[in-house]
């Protein structure tokens, strides 16, 4: 099992320190003797240990800033939901072909917000927009939200509001496996609990820091017992050497894993490997050794949100994956739904 993630390093912003679980999280790891700083603002800080950028880069990613979320305009999140609901920012996952390489760009560090109940408030506003339809909020846009709950519970805050609501649903996606504190929650089948799972290949080179695929599997066992509505993202789907056959044994243990588990309404979402230049810049800076082929002349280019294209496969190629990977899951789990490739 992968111990559950603990800071090097915590910022405090003074103002989080007016709000209960601000208060909470300081005298936490006070009592865990973990080196406390203060900083006005994340944008502020500066000086992180390291004597380059390589180093500096992984203990970003071991320090956390609770601070108070300012914005409360939610950002979209197609296709998955109509809003990203922001619990926190940042991953303590070193995922070589992750977004936030460059949506984070320097700062990689992890940021709580503790002003969690405004947050609540403003859902609560776009849910009376949209009424009577369902408005569904995505918790894992920018960040592996589960990956740091277990200190701050603002997830688990946020599955007991939704399970309250008529007009809204929660989802969110996770690598890890510390689910425990998350399985008594009051959820009321409100809250779709999704694990990100992949080939072998693709978790043994590009998914360091996070936990095992055994780990992951468990914890969806857990959680579909619990009776949350579970689904499975399998992203990026990455055409490696022998890839149809490192699918279909992801697809096999998933079955074998899953036997004798109710699973009522089970979900599947496709997300085929795609990267931009600003990411592969990012991505070969802080993982020179990456394995990840990241050839533009092989891609097809698509244009993207705010005018920034992406790389991905050729219409052939993503058809390919699209087409095998739909077989798979109609071979072993055909009650199940598959939400979207994109």
């Amino acid at each position: 099992m992968r111990k559950p993630f603990i800071p090097q390093l915590v910022y405090i912003e003074p103002r989080a320190l007016e709000y209960p679980l601000g208060r909470e999280l300081k005298k936490k790891f006070e009592d865990m003797n973990i080196e406390i700083r203060e900083t006005t603002s994340h944008n502020q800080i500066r000086n992180l240990p390291g004597e380059s950028d390589f180093q500096k880069y992984r203990v970003a990613k071991s320090t956390l800033v609770v601070g108070v979320r300012k914005t409360l305009k939610f950002d979209t999140s197609k296709p998955s939901a109509e809003y990203a609901i922001p619990l926190a920012t940042g991953c303590m996952g070193h995922c070589h072909y992750c977004y936030l390489q460059t949506t984070l760009g320097s700062k990689p560090y992890i940021r709580v917000y503790v002003n969690i109940d405004e947050i609540f408030e403003q859902a609560a506003k776009y849910m009376e927009e949209r009424k009577p339809e369902i408005t569904r909020f995505e918790a894992a846009c920018t960040s592996d939200i589960v990956g740091v709950d277990h200190l701050t519970h603002s997830l688990k805050r946020a599955i007991e509001f939704f399970g309250e609501q008529e007009f809204g649903a929660l989802r969110f996606v996770t690598k890890f496996e510390h689910v425990d504190h998350l399985l008594d929650a009051r959820h009321n089948g409100k809250t779709r609990f999704r694990f990100s799972v992949n080939s072998r290949y693709v978790i043994k080179n590009f998914e360091p820091g996070t936990s095992t695929f055994e780990g992951r599997l468990e914890a969806a066992r857990k959680v579909a017992d619990a009776g949350y509505p579970l689904g499975f993202i399998v992203a990026p789907i990455y055409r490696h050497e022998n890839w149809k056959e490192g699918y279909h044994e992801l697809f096999e243990r998933l079955y074998n894993s899953l036997k004798g588990v109710d699973l009522p309404d089970l979900t599947f979402e496709l997300i085929q490997h795609r990267f931009t230049s600003p990411a592969k810049k990012v991505i070969l800076k802080n993982y020179p050794k990456s394995k990840l082929e990241l050839d533009e002349s092989k891609r097809k280019y698509k244009w993207g949100r705010y005018g920034i294209g992406k790389y991905v496969y050729t219409n052939e190629e993503a058809k390919e994956l699209e087409d095998t990977i739909r077989g798979y899951i109609a071979e072993f789990f055909p009650l199940s739904h598959v939400q979207y490739f994109t």
